[in-house]
């Protein structure tokens, strides 16, 4: 399927940088350089903290608002926990689910996984569901079942006719923060077979609407190598978004026009 039918999600995921002042300087900047494109769509999933001071700014720049977690459940007694309901509050059109650091740092399971991505659906926030294997589970030649196996927890038992309310992060868990970055083909080889798993798993119309991003040490030199691969639909990025320079340029990717 042409790649120009699916809108590019350019993605930057602060993690646990920046203060607010930072943050806000950031999307005056990065707004002055990018301005609102009009092809593609640009997203940041700043801290917690940072939702409320930054969704005016973001409003009037045209920039997409994420959280980067959630809990599965409506309130209650979970210390430290942010809710859908919360973060809607806030004006964020995602949230991020999955992330690698969420899973092996934390202990997340993909069953947690699951029951968050049903709940964003619920609420009608859009998860960024992320995928993706070890670098010793690649080596071993179980990229695929590793990637059934999280697909099958995360989106299984969700109900889904709009493509459009469903992202898809592949992010190699070896590539991530590590300088390491899959090849345009070994990204592409990943990003094809979700694609042909949410095609049996829902239907040919929504896997072709379902945009799937890479993450992984996305950088300015990778950036438009990668986004020519005609399944890549965006870029999840982390370290290379905290500069604005860095993730301008990563915003302002050029597709081969073969591609196109």
């Amino acid at each position: 399927m042409s790649t120009n039918v699916r809108t590019p999600l350019m993605a930057a995921n602060w993690k646990m940088h920046l203060s607010v002042a930072e943050a806000v300087s950031f999307i005056a900047k990065l707004h002055e350089i990018v301005g609102t494109p009009q092809d593609r769509e640009v997203l940041i999933a700043p801290p917690f903290t940072h939702l409320w001071p930054l969704r005016e700014a973001m409003t009037a720049a045209g920039f997409s608002l994420s959280a980067q977690n959630c809990h599965w459940e409506r309130q209650g007694a979970f210390t430290g926990e942010v809710s859908l309901t919360m973060i809607q509050e806030t004006g964020c059109r995602y949230v991020i689910v999955g992330h690698s650091e969420r899973r092996h740092i934390f202990g997340e399971s993909d069953a947690w996984i699951g029951l968050k991505t049903a709940a964003a659906l619920v609420h009608g926030v859009v998860p960024i569901v992320c995928i993706g294997e070890k670098i010793e589970e690649r080596e071993a030649g179980l990229t695929e079942e590793v990637l059934r196996r999280q697909l099958t927890a995360s989106v299984e038992g969700v109900s889904l006719q709009d493509p459009n309310r469903l992202v898809i992060a592949y992010e190699p868990v070896w590539a991530i923060g590590t300088g390491k970055t899959a090849t345009p083909q070994q990204a592409q080889e990943a990003h094809a077979f979700v694609r042909q798993w949410l095609a049996k798993r829902f239907d040919k119309a929504v896997a072709n609407g379902v945009r799937i991003l890479y993450g992984g040490s996305v950088k300015p030199d990778n950036v438009d190598d990668l986004m020519a691969q005609p399944d890549i639909d965006g870029a999840l990025v982390g370290g290379a978004s905290l500069q604005v320079t860095s993730f301008a340029r990563i915003v302002q990717f050029t597709r081969s026009v073969k591609n196109g």
